[in-house]
């Protein structure tokens, strides 16, 4: 069986606002080997991403994603590595290939897991599955009342845990930061989990963060994630120093295995996120996965997209049962609902759970989608290197 085609869709809603909100556009990606077809969907911007998928080559470490896809034998899952490694060594010089190789890979299992009739988790040595405690990731509201109630509307929905992140935090004073921390509190009461994340906002300067420590641990607060760009090591490393009972989270940013590893090693991290639609897709997420259990930090997914990119998030560390933390975007556009036909909903107990289903278990609405698809061409010296595919 050899992979015969490789197709991007990009999909966008109407308008594209100036918000930390992730799930306004995407890119779906097709994998067709044999019989069988493969879904999955990358982490970056789509224009760009699809260009490094067609791009013509620049020199020997700088060539189109789809030249070390297309035509590759695909009998096991042993092969999927092997031809991500092909696309590292062929597109090295290409920073976009990452996200494109993320997608096509998270669409390799899935067509694997289908002829298998296994579920991706399985294919990756995970015998069981165990539910995961998603926390309902939003943005603080423009002032704590806001925040305030939606804590309250969202404990309401079942949820055991809730990360605010983005708006106004951090960008003004400490006193304001700790209004939204305190708010956010009362409204999920004494028990439900609080995490916040700055979204890099401090870039690496640490006695900004310092300064938030008190409110953090007033608010009872078990993370704060990413008050750091992803490279700022001894940053996060400080910082990790005088943070007493909470803990750092960090590394959606990471596009590849080595940088995460070096946040886990260096960077004084409780938590390391991954997000499966940057770093290289399952195979390399699972890497993560497996070197953060040996240094004892606890692996969580980052997600804020669709349902599917969501369960092909949670399939690298669907067999850790001490891992129960599992990011869910609550506060999606109609798009990223829109993409797959079935999602994974919070059941009794605030759980989710991992499909078992073939492959990553999802399965993307087309006729729902062809409304959100963008027609694109990309012509280089006079010849069309890329038009949308039929969706």
């Amino acid at each position: 069986m050899k992979i015969e085609a490789v197709d991007f869709y990009y999909l966008s809603m109407p308008r594209v606002q100036d918000i930390a909100d992730r799930s306004q556009d995407a890119l779906l990606v097709r994998v067709q080997a044999g019989d069988y077809v493969g879904w999955g969907e990358c982490g970056a911007a789509p224009l760009v991403t699809i260009a490094s998928l067609v791009c013509p080559m620049s020199h020997s470490a700088c060539k189109p994603v789809r030249d070390s896809v297309l035509g590759q034998r695909l009998e096991t899952p042993r092969d999927i590595p092997r031809i991500g490694a092909e696309v590292r060594t062929n597109s090295l010089d290409l920073p976009q290939a990452d996200p494109a190789l993320s997608g096509i890979d998270v669409a390799l299992w899935d067509l694997m897991g289908k002829r298998m009739e296994e579920p991706i988790h399985r294919l990756l040595g995970h015998p069981k599955a165990y539910p995961k405690i998603p926390y309902a990731s939003l943005r603080f509201g423009d002032t704590p009342h806001e925040t305030l109630e939606k804590a309250r509307r969202t404990t309401q929905m079942g949820f055991r845990a809730v990360k605010f992140g983005w708006g106004p935090f951090g960008k003004t004073s400490a006193k304001a930061d700790a209004d939204q921390l305190l708010a956010a509190r009362e409204g999920l009461g004494s028990d439900g989990v609080l995490l916040v994340d700055a979204g890099t906002v401090w870039g690496d300067d640490v006695q900004a963060a310092l300064e938030r420590l008190p409110a953090l641990w007033e608010a009872e607060a078990r993370w704060l994630e990413e008050p750091f760009v992803s490279s700022a090591l001894a940053a996060y490393s400080a910082l990790a120093a005088e943070c007493r009972t909470l803990k750092l989270a960090g590394g959606e940013g990471c596009h590849d295995v080595q940088m995460a590893r070096q946040m886990i090693d260096c960077a004084g991290l409780g938590y390391i996120q991954i997000d499966a639609g940057r770093i290289g897709g399952i195979t390399a997420a699972k890497l993560v996965a497996d070197h953060a259990r040996r240094r004892g930090v606890s692996y969580v997914n980052h997600t804020f997209t669709s349902h599917l990119q969501l369960s092909a998030a949670l399939q690298p560390y669907a067999g850790l049962a001490e891992d129960v933390l599992c990011e869910y975007p609550q506060e999606l556009k109609p798009l990223a609902w829109d993409l797959t036909r079935n999602h994974l909903l919070v059941e009794g107990g605030g759980h989710i759970f991992v499909p078992e289903a073939p492959g990553h278990g999802m399965e993307p609405d087309l006729p729902a989608l062809r409304k959100y698809l963008v027609d694109v061409e990309i012509t280089v010296g006079g010849e069309v290197i890329y038009k949308t595919p039929t969706l």
